[in-house]
């Protein structure tokens, strides 16, 4: 009878230690399956109407190698599973210099969607992204304005382009 219990007891321990391998795997391979992207496309329309068409193209040039850049290792265009992420711009904000004590600066934001659709099990996902970045204005600044609001918006969008993988989960 000690023998059959043993066995029993074997048996059930080595049937939980299964279930628990089987779970485990489980896990493993959700934690492996990350979105892959087809395609990464950057929408600037609505921007285009609001700030004019300079700075969307600034935004829209420069977001496009931006978020290639930090997505690169989920980016399979040859992925026929893949999704498609595009990432609306709605606005950008460049703050006026605040008062206070020390040297002017000012906190300018961009907003947008980063829309995820077309993956073949039929995701599809809005995630709203604003980003900030600080502005220290300098005395180069009054004859080259061109120059520095074009280095404000490309702040802001090297900011929006690093939040983008982790409001995404990846």
């Amino acid at each position: 009878m000690a023998i059959s219990a043993m066995s029993r007891r074997a048996a059930l321990s080595s049937l939980g230690g299964l279930a628990v391998l089987s779970i485990g795997a489980v896990w493993c391979a959700r934690a492996r399956t990350v979105v892959r992207f087809r395609d990464v496309r950057v929408d600037v329309w609505p921007l285009r109407a609001s700030a004019g068409d300079q700075t969307a193209d600034w935004v829209e040039e420069d977001l496009s190698t931006d978020l290639a850049q930090v997505l690169a290792p989920y980016i399979a265009p040859t992925e026929r599973n893949g999704a498609t992420l595009l990432a609306r711009i709605d606005n950008v904000d460049l703050g006026g210099a605040s008062g206070g004590r020390g040297p002017a600066s000012s906190v300018d934001s961009i907003e947008g969607v980063l829309i995820v659709s077309g993956s073949r099990d039929g995701f599809a996902a809005q995630t709203p992204l604003r980003a900030i970045a600080s502005y220290q204005p300098n005395a180069a600044d009054q004859p080259l304005f061109e120059e520095a609001y074009h280095r404000r918006v490309a702040a802001l969008v090297e900011a929006f382009a690093g939040w983008a993988p982790r409001q995404l989960g990846i």
